[in-house]
């Protein structure tokens, strides 16, 4: 039974439950395991299943493929990212060299002082913990990162499971930073804060010129696909993955 969430149709099954098979945790659709949309078995640890189940649960009447967030980054590690996996930590740990914090603006000086006092800490705590200091610009000039620096966020990111990896993806490429990303998976930034801090720059712009209601609607989603990664990163945490 493939269960793409990208399609919308009727609930066709009364109960969804976590369940271990013979191949790890799964998610059982009336007693029937669920595969992937390229037709590979469902597995995922404990936690990451009962989720996900939890997601299929609470369908009611139509499927919404938007609540499936759990099961969607599942379905992307095992179809896309294991098949490639160094291919994607490349691509991942890539945006470290073009980082968002590290691209600093060149006025007004408001929101220079805003990104410094948000961003300057978190290229400390990658320093620190993470032995990758990066350097920055203002502008928009492309900067090299030293080298030793990108190695330490690769092999950041490389130490993530498949379904890590996917977590980290979302974080990374829904806010632009790949310290942003690492921050929250390893709990140095609240997932909201991590957020916010992600747009300083749109946030300025508001403030100056005021909203636009189509693109407060497109920043409420990515905020939401945002926040789902985390609590998928989360999930991973509470098993030591």
């Amino acid at each position: 039974m493939s269960t793409e969430p990208g399609r919308v149709r009727k609930r066709f099954y009364a109960e969804a439950a976590a369940a271990f098979s013979d191949d790890g945790w799964t998610v059982r659709l009336d007693g029937r395991p669920i595969r992937t949309p390229s037709a590979n078995p469902f597995i995922a640890p404990r936690p990451v299943a009962e989720a996900a189940a939890a997601e299929w649960a609470a369908q009611v009447e139509v499927i919404d493929p938007r609540a499936l967030p759990i099961t969607r980054a599942v379905n992307t590690a095992i179809d896309r990212i294991a098949p490639q996996r160094e291919a994607v930590v490349d691509e991942i740990s890539g945006y470290g060299g073009t980082d968002l914090v590290c691209y600093r603006a060149e006025g007004p000086e408001g929101l220079i002082a805003a990104q410094a006092q948000v961003w300057d800490p978190l290229l400390e705590w990658a320093a620190e913990s993470l032995g990758a200091r990066l350097i920055c610009v203002q502008g928009v000039m492309h900067a090299a990162q030293p080298p030793q620096a990108l190695a330490a966020l690769r092999a950041a990111v490389a130490r993530r499971s498949v379904i890590g990896l996917a977590a980290l993806h979302e974080l990374t490429t829904i806010s632009g930073s790949l310290l942003l990303a690492l921050g929250v998976d390893h709990t140095h930034l609240d997932p909201e804060a991590a957020w916010t801090a992600s747009r300083i720059d749109e946030e300025w712009q508001i403030a100056q010129w005021g909203s636009d209601a189509e693109a407060e609607a497109v920043a409420e989603r990515r905020r939401g696909d945002f926040l789902a990664a985390a609590r998928l990163a989360a999930l991973l945490r509470e098993i030591g993955d």
